[in-house]
This record gives structure tokens, C-alpha cells and sequence, in this order.
């Protein structure tokens, strides 16, 4: 008999809607539910692509003995991160300041008041490696609840005040300058795996947001050490495990320090980010594996994440079934030699298997291998490469695909829209700027209410209950910003003013730092606010980058106010902490250089227009803005009074409120927006 998660429209939680647990979602009636029954909670958050979400749910949740148990001494609720990510931060930040660690699933328990008292992530079904049983914590939990209630009370109230006490506790606002970001740099460095490329050790995360600093750094400072920190990680990971080497796109992290064998679930958010990273390392360098990589995983989020309505999947999968029925993570994605015979033959597996790294022993688990770029190949292969990637793919196609979670975040479409909008003008696929405009249509159709506020999700294009947070406009409107500069089209400048301007009326405090819930948001135990860079840039600095693109558009100074008072922040961060606030790094780059403000005057059918608008968007300098139109175009406020030059298409270049002469030529406009790859 299904639970009352059955009527959710979230993946995860449908995947949970038949277990013997009688779950209920988070909201007032759960509470209401403990207080009147007299027993805690168990809050248990996870999300649909979580592996090990996957096998505490069969272990535990799936047990009619443990639900028997639990239904009866507690009341079970079960959140999806990903759609109510407010109560993930909350207690998240409960759990790692109790045990130093955190991650997912995330098992807390609470009072009737909603007040943590006891945590942890994963139980197992045994006792294992010190850890005690997940039946063994219920019974000690339930026992404590019955026999010490003053204590756990006492617990909670104090775990509440001390998450009331770290608020704000990231140092006194400073203004990032250029001391500030010559010092991130240098943590960085510190912090560099030179062997290996990227940052820190195992498990390696990719640092999409780090590497847009550096290509930043590198455009402003000329600093090699930033470029090729920023290269060389890309083509660590473009050439290992992390990455799909026969399908495009980027699993969630490698388990490993050397990019070696991924955690293989996919997210949106890790391929939107680094399919953009990829497309700005190529604007820097013109590498052709960077374009490579950009192109390929553009086309993955659009082939494999593209929903019916236009907008993309949250993610797919870790797990899926073996030939022999079995379920596994990374069962879809790893090779065997034998595999590799059956789909190429003896000749061609022989060289798959030295071209792409596939050993007897094997690379991952049962002697099977992550495929990786073992090899560059001789000088001719590349039709031999080209054929045995397609008969590959081919085979991988008739297994067992991973489960899809199809819901719709409104943030990390906003992030695609940005990748696809310009890895779409970059390489003269104008298909991949329609499948941005696509999904930028079911935001505004689907997520955004008659007064400008965004929903946090939808699903076969209905939206959710869940209110948007502080990345979901953050996130839309640069999306929406990068749309604007590559399609000409000022409504999407439009609609980004509108969810900024929520973000200044419900999202930010009198201080200007900003909260990651609106004003008239559901209140939990705390309002979360945390600036740091987590897997996706923070809704803090997200913000911040928006409000300072929308100002270079507009002219407007509360926007531009607004984006250096959240920035200050950054600077506090900086030298201290520099891998976790790479956006806001990035950000602070952008307002030390204006950043550039380039409109582009001409009509739209004429080449020497196209040229122009080609050559700025190419553009290094660290987020310029660019503003295309015809003569006397309303679509952006950088056209005002900005005629043509002798009946020539022309280019218009200002920053920090002193402009360039107007140019027809892109070279003169290259020379002062920074070097591009491709003008």
C-alpha cells in the first residue's frame, strides 16, 4: 500500500512512496503529527541520483521489520534536497557541526519544535566498521526520547542557539581588490594538484568555478600560473575517467585523485558548468580539446537531459542493471576486454583497449575499466578512434540505461541556459541556442507566477509547491543575461531585472549580505545564509555576478551597489578559503576590470554586424556585457544614442564610465576587449 509520498510530484520521493515506512512529506502536518502522537521525527534527505540514498532505502526502508519499528516510535519525513534545499542547508549545517562530516542520505532526528537532537548520515542494516546498526540508533534514539526527554531537550535547544551564533561568522566585510584576488590565487596554488590537475585530494571534485577565476585572473593579470592551473585541470579531467568518453558529459566526482573512476551519477548542474568552462578555456587558448569537450557535452545535456517540454533533467543515475539482472553503480558506463571483443572484434578491441585504458585487471571493480584517454593515438587514427567510439556507443546503447530524474530545477536551468547560449554562438550551433531559448520559455511559462516569483521545480511541465531560493534567480537571470547578449533579444535583460529585483526586495538583508530564503519564506529553525561555493556557485555570489551584469546593462546603481556590498564577503574569504568561494572570485574579477560594457550597432542580416557581434562575445575581459541591436534599437539601454559610423556597423566599448572611441574594424575591437579564439 503506497504512503502519502505517493502523491508528490519529486522523483525521489515517488521512489520511496512503497516502502513499509509510512513517510510523510516535510510540512506543518508532520509536526502536528509528533506533537499530538508525543514522539520525534526522523528527517531523512537524500536525492534520486544518491547511490547510497539507494542502498540505505533497500537495506532499511525497505525492511518490514525496521518500518514496523520506526512508524511506530517516530514520525519518518523525507525530503528531496534538490527541492527544498533551505532544509537540507539547516540541518546539514547541524550535522556537520556535530560530527565534522556530512553528506547524503542525511539522517536527523527532531524534536515535535523541529529542533535537531541526534544525526548522522548512512546506517547500515548491521553493525559495521564501529558504526552501530540503523535498527540499534532507532532503539537508542527512542529510548533516550522515553527515559531522558530533559536532556534531549536540553541537546536540541543548544544545538538551535549555536546554529544562531555561527550566523554571519565569515569575517568583517572587505572590498576584493586586487590584493585580495593576487592572494586567492596564491591559496590556490598551494592547493593545486600539479600531478594530477585540480584541487586537494581524494575524492576530487571538478572546481568549475575556481577555474573560471583563473581564466579571468589570466585575462586581467596576464598570470600564467592562473591559465595553465586552469588548462591543465581541464585536460586532467577531459582525459580521465571523470569524463564520458564515449557520450560527452561529466559524472559527479572521481573517488580518486588521479580522475581515474568517477562516483557515475550525472548532474545537470557539473555538465552546465563545465560545459561553459570548457567553451571560456577555449575563447582563452583556442584549444581544440577544450571545444572538443564543450561541443560534446552540450550535445549530452541536450540528447540525454532535454525534457518533453524543453527544460533539462536534474540528473541521471549512478546505478543500473547488469546483463545478468544485478544492479550496480557504473554497470552502464565500464568495459571489460571481452566487452570490448564482442562489440569491435579481436583488432579493434586491441586498440580500444590501448587508446582508451582498458586493462585485464581492470580499472574499477569485477575487472572491468572506466574508459579514459589513455593515449593520444598515432597520426591517422582519428577516423579508427571515430569508428570504434560510434560501434561503442552503439553497444552501450542496447544496456540498461540509468534512471533519469526529470524534474526541473529552475537554478541549474539557468545554468544551462548560459552554457548552451554561448557554446552555441562560439562554435555556429544555432541549434544549441534553441534548445537554451526552449528551456528559458518553460521557466518563464511554467515557474515564474503572475508577480515575477519563481517556483524551485517543476515536472512534465506542471510546477511545484517548493518556492524558489536565492541561486534559483540568481541563476535565472544570468542565464537569462548570457541569453540576452547571444540572441539580441532585450526581453530576456527584461525578465532578469524582474527576478533581481526580487532578489533586492526579499532576499537581502539591511547589511546587503543576502539571505538563501525570501523574507516571506516557510521559517525553520534558522534562515540559511551561506556565500560559499558548494557543487553549484552559492546563491550569495550568484547574485552578486547578476545584479553586477545587470548594472554594466543598465546603468543602474542600486544593482551595482547591491553586487559590492555582497561581494565584500569575498574579499573576507579570499585568502583564506579561496576553492570554495571561486564565484565570488570570479565575480570580484569582473568588478575590478568594470566590467566592459559592449554595444554593437548594426543590422541584423549585415556580415560586418555578425563580425562584430562574434568578436564580442569572444571577448576575455572579465564579464563584459554585450548589448547587440539595430540603429536606434529600444532592446538595450547600452544602444541609446549609439548611431553607426559612416553608415558601418560599429562597436561601442566603456568601462567605469570612460568610453573607447567606436570601432567598425574586430580586430581594434578584439585588441581592447582581450584576445579572442576565434575572431
Amino acid at each position: 500500500m503506497a504512503n502519502r509520498l505517493s502523491r508528490s510530484t519529486s522523483p525521489y520521493l515517488l521512489q520511496h512512496a512503497d516502502n513499509p515506512v509510512d513517510w510523510w512529506p516535510w510540512g506543518a502536518e508532520a509536526f502536528a503529527e509528533a506533537r499530538e502522537r508525543g514522539v520525534p521525527l526522523l528527517l531523512s534527505v537524500g536525492y534520486s541520483s544518491c547511490h547510497w540514498c539507494h542502498v540505505m532505502a533497500h537495506e532499511s526502508f525497505e525492511d518490514e521489520t525496521v518500518a514496523a519499528y520506526l512508524n511506530e516510535h517516530f514520525v519518518p519525513v523525507k525530503v528531496d534536497r534538490e527541492e527544498r534545499p533551505d532544509v537540507d542547508a539547516v540541518y546539514m549545517e547541524a550535522v556537520q557541526a556535530a560530527t565534522g562530516q556530512g553528506g547524503w542520505p542525511m539522517t536527523v532526528f527532531l524534536t515535535p519544535d523541529a529542533e535537531p537532537f541526534y544525526f548522522g548520515t548512512y546506517f547500515p542494516p548491521e553493525p559495521r566498521h564501529g558504526m552501530a546498526s540503523f535498527q540499534q540508533v532507532l532503539e537508542g534514539v527512542q529510548a533516550a526520547w522515553r527515559d531522558r526527554r530533559d536532556e534531549v531537550d536540553e541537546v536540541a535547544a543548544r544545538i538551535v542557539k549555536d546554529l544562531g551564533e555561527r550566523q554571519s561568522a565569515y569575517g568583517a566585510s572587505v572590498t576584493p581588490g586586487a590584493k585580495e584576488l593576487d592572494a586567492a590565487l596564491a591559496g590556490l596554488v598551494r592547493e593545486y594538484d600539479a600531478d594530477n590537475g585540480g584541487f586537494g585530494g581524494a575524492p576530487k571534485f571538478p572546481a568549475s568555478m575556481a577555474v573560471e577565476f583563473l581564466l579571468r585572473h589570466h585575462a586581467r593579470t596576464g598570470s600564467e600560473d592562473a591559465l595553465r592551473m586552469a588548462a591543465d585541470s581541464c585536460e586532467a579531467m577531459a582525459r580521465g575517467g571523470i569524463y564520458d568518453q564515449l557520450g560527452g558529459g561529466f559524472a559527479r566526482y572521481a573517488v580518486d585523485r588521479t580522475w581515474t573512476v568517477p562516483h557515475f551519477e550525472k548532474m545537470l548542474y557539473d555538465n552546465a558548468l563545465l560545459c561553459r568552462v570548457y567553451a571560456h578555456l577555449w575563447r582563452s587558448t583556442g584549444s581544440e580539446l577544450a571545444r572538443r569537450v564543450a561541443l560534446e557535452t552540450a550535445d549530452f545535456m541536450v540528447r540525454e537531459l532535454r525534457t518533453h517540454e524543453g527544460g533539462f533533467a536534474s540528473a541521471l543515475d549512478a546505478d543500473s542493471d547488469r546483463a545478468d539482472g544485478s544492479h550496480a553503480e557504473g554497470a552502464f558506463y565500464a568495459w571489460t576486454p571481452a566487452e570490448l571483443r564482442e562489440a569491435l572484434g579481436e583488432q579493434d578491441a586491441a586498440f580500444a583497449a590501448a587508446h582508451f585504458g582498458v586493462t585485464p585487471e581492470g580499472t574499477f571493480e569485477e575487472g572491468a575499466s572506466v574508459l579514459q584517454l589513455a593515449a593520444d593515438g598515432a597520426p591517422g587514427d582519428a577516423d579508427r578512434v571515430a569508428s570504434v567510439r560510434e560501434r561503442l556507443l552503439a553497444a552501450r546503447e542496447e544496456r540498461p540505461r540509468p534512471g533519469r530524474d526529470d524534474k526541473v530545477v529552475a537554478a541549474w536551468n539557468g545554468l544551462a541556459i548560459a552554457a548552451l547560449a554561448e557554446t552555441g554562438a562560439y562554435f555556429d550551433r544555432p541549434d544549441l541556442v534553441r534548445a537554451a531559448l526552449d528551456a528559458a520559455d518553460v521557466l518563464v511559462r511554467v515557474h515564474m507566477d503572475n508577480s515575477g516569483r519563481l517556483a524551485r521545480t517543476s515536472r512534465d511541465g506542471v510546477a511545484g509547491d517548493n518556492s524558489g531560493v536565492l541561486e534559483d534567480y540568481a541563476d535565472v537571470a544570468e542565464g537569462f543575461l548570457a541569453l540576452a547578449a547571444v540572441t539580441a533579444e532585450g526581453v530576456w535583460l527584461d525578465f532578469a531585472g524582474l527576478f533581481l529585483d526580487s532578489v533586492l526586495h526579499h532576499f537581502a538583508a539591511p547589511d546587503g549580505t543576502l539571505y538563501d530564503t525570501a523574507d516571506d519564506a516557510e521559517t525553520l529553525i534558522r534562515r540559511p545564509q551561506d556565500p560559499t561555493d558548494n557543487a553549484t556557485p552559492s546563491g550569495w555570489t550568484a547574485a552578486a555576478g547578476a545584479l553586477l551584469s545587470y548594472a554594466a546593462h543598465t546603468g543602474s546603481s542600486a544593482h551595482r551597489e547591491a553586487a559590492e556590498r555582497a561581494l565584500g564577503v569575498v574579499g573576507a574569504l579570499a585568502p583564506r578559503a579561496p576553492r570554495f568561494i571561486g564565484w565570488g572570485l570570479a565575480v570580484a574579477e569582473a568588478a575590478l576590470d568594470g566590467p566592459r560594457e559592449i554595444a554593437v550597432v548594426g543590422a541584423a542580416d549585415d556580415p560586418a554586424t555578425a563580425a562584430l557581434h562574434r568578436t564580442a562575445l569572444l571577448a576575455t575581459a572579465p564579464g563584459a556585457v554585450v548589448a547587440p541591436g539595430a540603429p536606434g534599437s529600444d532592446e538595450f539601454p547600452l544602444l541609446h544614442e549609439r548611431p553607426l559610423v559612416g553608415d558601418r556597423p560599429a562597436a561601442y566599448v566603456c568601462r567605469h564610465f570612460v568610453c573607447d572611441a567606436p570601432t567598425t574594424d574586430p580586430a581594434a575591437l578584439a585588441a581592447s576587449v582581450g584576445n579572442t579564439a576565434g575572431a
